[in-house]
């Protein structure tokens, strides 16, 4: 199949501009990108490409029909628009998934109902047979886009989410700490691709002192190594008819990606206040086949020393157990009472901004935090804030740039450099 179509990848809300220069790089073809995702033409070769590379996207969606649509029964008519022959044989299942904004229709279910029917009417008049439906690893996975007047119905090639990458554990590996909300392995890209970090000898040091999970560091230290996302996973157009005549094509472009593999360009550093999330984020990286090419030690974000004399600094800091001072740090004095009254977030980002201020000078720090007021409760300006969504959380990524003599005495009147960043 040589066909050319608009191939689209959706993103998390405030990474479109940056998948968008991902894409037009993997592909030398200029994509454009537009709410929710971006669009870049492409075939075969390029859908595989995409999902093999791209560290931002959520998937990478072929259309297969598009068109106005008031009702069911026109959603119906569209779905029967398609060779379905080409795409399923009755021996194979599909699943279908809507995603609608401002539509009119009033149960998305039916409207999945309605395209699931399309597909085994289709069948069943040709050969006689229709195919099943398996809602957790469908051979054929089908998304519809639902407009206020627009529908589009797209083969998914990714199967998984992308940013399954594959390295987690048989359990997931995401319920590392009770209550918190994980932070999915494409934000943690989207989070070095804003801060203009690739993993180049030129871009210096990356720490990450309240690691967790580790999801940070190690898409770093897979970027310093050249290691591709998708390169520990599988995809569901590996199973679609019209992909299989290209395996030779699939097997060249994963070989040429394992080769590309080499020891990191820049040193990576993480670690936690929390010995058990330490370890396990090591264990992660030891499956993700990054381990040797991250530092990782266990210390308190609050008393940790650089480990480079400059550097950049990626965090989505933690809250509960993780985020509470231990020993005789800035704010040790408080103690996890003050915490978990309620003045932990603050006293934990005043005191963070006082250790950076003295001991980081020369490093840049980006934190992402749904906290608008963060740049007031840090007494810091912030020189850039970047709209981000982590899920159905709205986060700024803030960007605060640690200038030598921006530390304060106790006692002294701040000097010029360090009156310029206190808010």
């Amino acid at each position: 199949m040589d066909t050319v179509v608009e191939l689209f990848l959706p993103v998390a809300g405030g990474a479109e501009v940056l998948l968008a220069e991902e894409a037009t790089r993997l592909t030398g073809v200029p994509a454009q990108a537009g709410r929710g995702g971006v669009w870049v033409r492409g075939d075969v070769h390029v859908a595989m490409r995409l999902n093999l590379e791209s560290r931002l996207a959520q998937r990478v969606l072929w259309p297969l029909a598009a068109g106005p649509y008031r009702d069911e029964h026109d959603l119906y008519a569209l779905a029967r628009q398609v060779p379905w022959l080409a795409w399923i044989t009755p021996a194979q299942t599909l699943r279908v998934d809507v995603n609608a904004h401002a539509s009119p229709l009033r149960s998305l279910n039916f409207a999945a109902l309605r395209i699931k029917d399309a597909v085994c009417d289709a069948l069943r008049e040709e050969v006689g047979e229709r195919p099943s439906v398996d809602t957790r690893h469908p051979d054929l996975p089908l998304q519809l886009y639902l407009g206020p007047e627009h529908a589009t119905l797209y083969v998914d090639t990714s199967g998984e989410a992308l940013f399954k990458r594959g390295w987690r554990d048989a359990r997931g590996g995401r319920e590392d700490v009770k209550g918190e909300a994980p932070l999915k392995e494409t934000l943690a890209a989207a989070m070095l691709a804003a801060a203009g970090w690739q993993g180049r000898a030129e871009d210096g040091p990356l720490l990450d002192p309240c690691c967790g999970a580790g999801t940070i560091a190690i898409e770093a230290a897979q970027m310093a190594c050249g290691i591709a996302p998708g390169l520990q996973r599988r995809f569901a157009f590996e199973r679609l008819q019209p992909f299989r005549a290209h395996g030779p094509a699939w097997q060249a472009m994963r070989q040429h990606a394992q080769q590309r593999i080499h020891a990191p360009a820049v040193a990576v550093h993480a670690g936690d206040v929390s010995f058990r999330m330490t370890d396990f984020a090591a264990r992660n990286a030891e499956r993700a086949g990054v381990r040797d090419a991250i530092a990782f030690k266990t210390a308190d974000a609050l008393q940790r020393p650089p480990p480079t004399p400059h550097g950049t600094l990626v965090m989505n800091p933690p809250y509960g157990e993780r985020i509470a001072p231990k020993g005789q740090g800035a704010a040790g004095a408080q103690g996890r009472e003050d915490f978990e009254a309620g003045a932990g977030p603050a006293a934990f980002f005043g005191a963070l901004a006082a250790h950076w201020k003295r001991h980081y000078p020369g490093w840049t720090a980006w934190v992402l935090c749904p906290e608008m007021k963060l740049p007031t409760l840090m007494r810091l300006k912030e020189s850039r804030r970047v709209p981000m969504w982590n899920g159905p959380i709205e986060c700024r990524l803030f960007r605060f740039d640690m200038v030598a003599g921006s530390a304060r005495e106790v006692g002294a009147a701040p000097g010029p450099a360090a009156a310029e960043r206190l808010a």
